[in-house]
């Protein structure tokens, strides 16, 4: 027993269970009291708290899509195409519900913003540990996008793990590899801690697919991968046009230039021979 253990019940109610010993078990489960005591304001302006509790939100599914595409991955490693397709459909909602999260501050003017955004100094977004981890599995890898946690032993180490390792999309093709499909060696031996870079042998390779029998599970696969693309897309589109909203072309908080580096940042392709090879068939 533990000290949250529930007490004996009449067997002839169907009421609740009322009366524990120290926390409630969903409590001791969900760690809802310490989740509620992770948001400290800074100042008293009435946005802030909206502020962080999205902010805060976003890294719990930033946590469940890197945990989902990981699970994605390890499981093509295996030919589980069932499990991997179980695990990468949990992260299409999931991500749908990482787009939906930012809403609450999506609109937020200039003034709103300004209430709060000094008091939080350099703090910025570029700075997410598991953010950086989603981006290094879709294989848009760079040492030097690793120096915010230098000096976090765990976080770097994790990251450093991530860039050394096949990323989700170099694992799909290898897989697609094993199932007979063409794709080149010098991809299947590409260096992984580099961004991955669009092949025209890839593209043939997804025309094929896309070509072929419409039932085809790994047509199957590239619908779910391009689902996921677009809410990756999504996402990094509606980011910049909220911090456009909110702070116009001022320089970011992390020494960015802002807005204009976010741009520059949410041009990069996700799976890129997915889209190209649309057009050839």
């Amino acid at each position: 027993m533990t000290d949250t253990t529930s007490l004996p019940r009449d067997p002839g109610t169907d009421d609740p269970l009322v009366t524990f010993r120290g926390k409630t078990p969903y409590d001791d489960y969900v760690h809802a009291s310490v989740l509620s005591s992770l948001q400290q304001p800074l100042t008293d302006a009435p946005d802030e708290m909206a502020f962080l509790v999205t902010t805060q939100v976003m890294e719990l599914w930033f946590t469940l899509v890197v945990h989902e595409w990981r699970t994605t991955r390890d499981a093509l490693v295996k030919d589980d195409h069932e499990r991997a397709m179980d695990a990468l459909r949990r992260s299409i909602s999931a991500h749908h519900a990482l787009n939906d999260s930012l809403q609450p501050i999506a609109r937020m003017t200039p003034a709103q913003f300004n209430g709060f955004r000094e008091a939080f100094g350099e703090a910025s977004g570029f700075q997410s540990a598991k953010y950086r981890q989603l981006e290094f599995l879709l294989g848009d890898k760079s040492r030097s996008l690793m120096n915010p946690q230098r000096e976090d032993p765990r976080a770097y180490a994790e990251l450093e793990e991530l860039l050394n390792e096949r990323s989700l999309y170099d694992e799909i093709l290898a897989y697609l590899h094993r199932r007979g499909l063409p794709v080149p060696d010098r991809v299947l031996e590409r260096d992984v801690t580099a961004p991955y870079e669009a092949d025209p042998d890839v593209e043939e390779v997804w025309r094929r697919i896309y070509a072929g029998p419409q039932n085809d599970p790994l047509l199957d696969l590239g619908e779910a991968l391009t689902d996921l693309a677009e809410l990756v897309i999504r996402w990094r589109s509606d980011h910049v046009l909220a911090t456009r909203r909110a702070m116009g072309s001022k320089a970011g908080s992390g020494g960015s230039s802002g807005v204009a580096w976010l741009e520059k940042r949410a041009a990069r392709p996700v799976f890129p021979e997915l889209w190209s090879a649309r057009g050839h068939v």
